[in-house]
């Protein structure tokens, strides 16, 4: 999977969109994170430049099974470990995985959602 594929994955998911937030980070590796969300909440970034991996939400009790499995998951780079882990998008979890990674990140934020909010994201 390359860059393009995997933003118009996450843009596929409704009400999705990106931003570059970091413009003012004081590494050149964070100023290049393109973060997705669903509202203003994130549920994934990655590098755009490199695209090495990318962090994403994931249910707690997942997390040490994941890790388990693949060598390419580990605990979520700058981010809370407890909820997000990092995925590596150049070692052994597969695409659908990363995919499938992907879909639910993004289910965990839009379902923490307001519910007025998850019935505008309903109807798209």
């Amino acid at each position: 999977m390359n860059v393009e594929d995997f933003r118009n994955y996450c843009l596929s998911l409704p009400g999705a969109h990106d931003k570059m937030p970091s413009e003012k980070a004081s590494s050149e590796y964070d100023r290049n994170l393109l973060v997705f969300c669903v509202r203003d909440k994130w549920f994934c970034f990655v590098n755009i430049d490199v695209f090495d991996f990318c962090d994403l939400k994931c249910r707690p009790e997942q997390i040490e099974e994941l890790q388990a499995r693949y060598e390419g998951i580990r605990p979520g780079y700058h981010m809370n470990k407890k909820h997000w882990i990092s995925v590596s998008l150049n070692q052994d979890v597969p695409d659908e995985t990363v995919k499938a990674l992907v879909r639910q990140s993004y289910e965990l934020v839009a379902d923490s959602l307001p519910q007025r909010q998850k019935q505008e994201l309903a109807k798209r």
